[in-house]
């Protein structure tokens, strides 16, 4: 188990699959470029990111205001009119802020120097599944946001603590109302059933034990941040899984993933998402033991899962349904394209079925199959054609669904907010499709269409769905730009391309 794959078998299809699980997809390109190195070497470029400087620039407002909680507080002064006006005025600058941050977000995914960093940073925020809708305050989302970006693939124990103290956390689950003398389970329930443990590994009363230990853990009285609170620790004896003491709340943490199950959870977890089939009774053992012997560390175990066999067997490699995210980071990529405005990025997210800052509950989105819908797929279509044609193509409908999802929107501004996307969608511009491809490439139909294959899924199509795009092209006096802009589409909307 998790043998180093054989170093014949490191080749471009490898490291295509390398850069569709660990980043965003590659280019033909950056496939090249990554296949060039040994296969340790690649492995270790993608997982060593902190090597490469972090370019992204903070959104000018992610800073912490130590004068909101007065500023909410003072609304009860105001006569009702002036209050209206303050909320109407602090919802819509919330919704931009919103809007501003996924978009930059999926920019970082897209064309960013760390892809692993925010495939990880993904990862952890459907894990720890926090919406904006009740912790309301861009700011700490993105707060959140960047505290799983700094723990993505360092020690276990001090990215559940440093969860576990988030502001966003806090709200999210109630932890800011858990009090000696009246705690609040919340927390100390989806600690040991949604991130550490899963469902039968605990009891009701670890459960009770363990929400008193986390008594104390707090927001500071009108600021952003946490603060430990002694007044409302509960300091008596506890007993959690079978260990009595005072403990606190890092106590129980530690003694949580001192259990054999918690290394088998989240390492189990992480390989559904990185490699898709959840893995047998061997191989989950054989990552737990993996894991165990990293010192519960996150970058040497992906070191380990992305250099061994079974990270590459047929029944892994393009058989992982694309989830949003990927969905439309990658597409942006590969047409090396600009991001579209933050609207229209939005409302593309939102059609897809996964709004980042909103999953749907605590336990994150599905994923898999619960992707694809009839409605989904036929989103994935419109948006890929809006991608390629920009303001020149015809504007995909319901663009607008889920934007009431965030706080203060009221349907009846559906109109407004519909001409604010059409602009954004008038200002996108069209993919630059010809500088794709090589002279070489469309000199004829058939190395066009091994061209597209090669670019955009890095195999072949399924012979019925090749077949259609020949006829297409055999139809064709040559491979003018809009021959190539209908074939890029045509490609988008089989089900191959929908695969990873």
């Amino acid at each position: 188990m998790l043998q180093p794959l054989p170093k014949s078998q490191w080749n471009e299809t490898a490291a295509a699959h390398l850069l569709n699980r660990a980043a965003f997809g590659g280019t033909p390109a950056e496939i090249q470029q990554l296949a060039a190195f040994s296969h340790e070497g690649a492995v270790d470029k993608l997982v060593e990111y902190t090597r490469l400087a972090d370019t992204a620039i903070p959104p000018a407002w992610a800073k912490p205001d130590p004068e909101r909680a007065w500023k909410i507080k003072d609304l009860k002064n105001l006569s009702a009119e002036e209050r209206e006006k303050r909320l109407r005025e602090y919802r819509r600058e919330s919704r931009a802020q919103v809007l501003e941050m996924r978009c930059q977000w999926i920019e970082r995914m897209a064309t960013g120097p760390r892809p692993l960093q925010e495939k990880m940073t993904l990862f952890w925020h459907g894990h720890f599944a926090t919406n904006i809708q009740k912790v309301k305050d861009p700011y700490l989302m993105w707060l959140q946001i960047e505290t799983f970006r700094q723990h993505a693939t360092g020690p276990w124990e001090k990215l559940l603590t440093a969860a576990g103290k988030d502001p966003a956390m806090l709200i999210w689950l109630d932890g800011a109302q858990n009090r000696s003398g009246k705690p609040n389970e919340n927390f100390a329930r989806e600690v040991m059933e949604l991130f550490t443990l899963g469902e039968g590994h605990y009891t009701e009363e670890d459960i009770r034990e363990g929400a008193r230990a986390f008594t104390g853990w707090n927001l500071a009285p009108g600021r952003q941040e946490f603060q430990y609170r002694p007044v409302l620790h509960d300091g008596g004896e506890k007993t959690f899984m079978g260990k009595s003491g005072r403990w606190h709340g890092e106590d129980i943490i530690r003694i949580i993933l001192d259990q054999p199950q918690s290394n088998r959870f989240i390492t189990s977890k992480l390989w559904e998402f990185f490699a898709g089939p959840p893995p047998d009774q061997a191989l989950g053992d054989a990552l737990a033991r993996a894991f165990a012997g990293s010192g519960q560390t996150f970058a040497p175990l992906l070191k380990t899962m992305f250099l061994s066999q079974e990270f590459y067997e047929p029944q892994v490699v393009r058989n992982q349904i694309k989830s949003p995210a990927q969905w439309l980071a990658g597409t942006i990529r590969l047409l090396e394209r600009p991001m579209p405005p933050a609207m229209v990025c939005n409302a593309m997210m939102s059609d897809l079925g996964q709004e980042l800052l909103a999953p749907p509950n605590v336990k994150g989105w599905d994923g898999g199959i619960a992707w694809i819908t009839t409605a989904n797929l036929l989103h994935r279509y419109n948006h890929a054609a809006a991608l390629l044609e920009g303001g020149k193509g015809k504007r995909p409908e319901g663009m607008l669904r889920g934007l009431a999802a965030i706080e203060g929107f009221s349907v009846n501004k559906a109109s407004l907010m519909q001409r604010s996307l059409d602009v954004g969608l008038t200002r996108t511009p069209p993919a630059e499709v010809m500088k794709l491809f090589t002279e070489g490439d469309l000199s004829d139909s058939s190395r066009f269409l091994a061209a597209l294959e090669k670019r955009f899924l890095q195999g072949t199509l399924k012979p019925e769905r090749a077949q259609v795009l020949r006829s297409y092209l055999a139809q064709q006096e040559n491979l003018a730009e809009p021959v190539v802009r209908e074939a890029i589409r045509l490609l988008f909307a089989t089900p191959d391309y929908q695969l990873a």
